[in-house]
């Protein structure tokens, strides 16, 4: 990997879907027998990864996943290919909370209706106001929200770190090609103890 390149005062930690319904074991997606425990095993770095950004004064931006009625076009509901995945993170329901996370009062939650953050939501104009450059990518599912996040960002002109450890999908296979992908086409695949360790490397002022 090359010397990651960052400036925490430019910088964002977004932390996409990590909601009952797609981590929690009696979750909606496990109930479908997805695998989610890739989940667990990446929990513990994602709090330390908030916790170390926190310290440097990086914005946390919570992504939220809502579906409900006025969004669930036709097109959207197809996705589902006939899955009985329609009370999936609805509005108002437990399967739609946080999952072992609890945002602060200083932190940012964005509420989003598609796989990527910034399809018809606000997230484009908080990262402008907040004059952020650099988006560290974390959460779940690492080939489906995370990555259409990360392409999306990309695309907007957003350096994009994608947080291998802090990721998390239904299958180490699927995990693995977007990895490879993101770190060939969309941006730079780092762990969170690389970004963490890179700090210390900052030009002095970046901090």
């Amino acid at each position: 990997m090359n010397q990651l390149e960052w400036n925490p005062k430019h910088s964002a930690l977004l932390i996409v879907d990590v909601q009952n319904d797609y981590c929690h074991k009696e979750g909606s997606l496990a109930k479908q027998d997805l695998d989610v425990s890739m989940v667990d095993e990446m929990m513990p770095n994602l709090k330390s990864m908030i916790t170390s950004m926190k310290e440097i004064n990086v914005p946390i931006i919570y992504i939220q996943t809502i579906h409900e009625d006025s969004t669930d076009s036709e097109t959207w509901i197809k996705r589902l290919k006939g899955k009985n995945q329609k009370n999936l993170c609805r509005k108002d329901t437990w399967g739609a909370e946080f999952y072992q996370l609890e945002p602060e009062n200083n932190d940012v939650i964005v509420i989003k209706h598609r796989y990527s953050a910034f399809i018809n939501t606000r997230l484009d104009s908080v990262l402008r106001a907040l004059k952020i450059q650099t988006l560290l990518m974390a959460g779940v599912s690492t080939n489906i929200c995370v990555e259409s996040t990360a392409r999306d960002g990309f695309m907007l002109d957003y350096d994009v770190i994608f947080l291998s450890d802090c990721t998390a999908a239904f299958s180490k296979e699927a995990h693995d090609m977007t990895l490879q992908t993101i770190n060939q086409f969309f941006g730079t695949v780092a762990t969170s103890k690389e970004v963490v360790k890179s700090i210390h490397a900052l030009p002095v002022g970046s901090e």
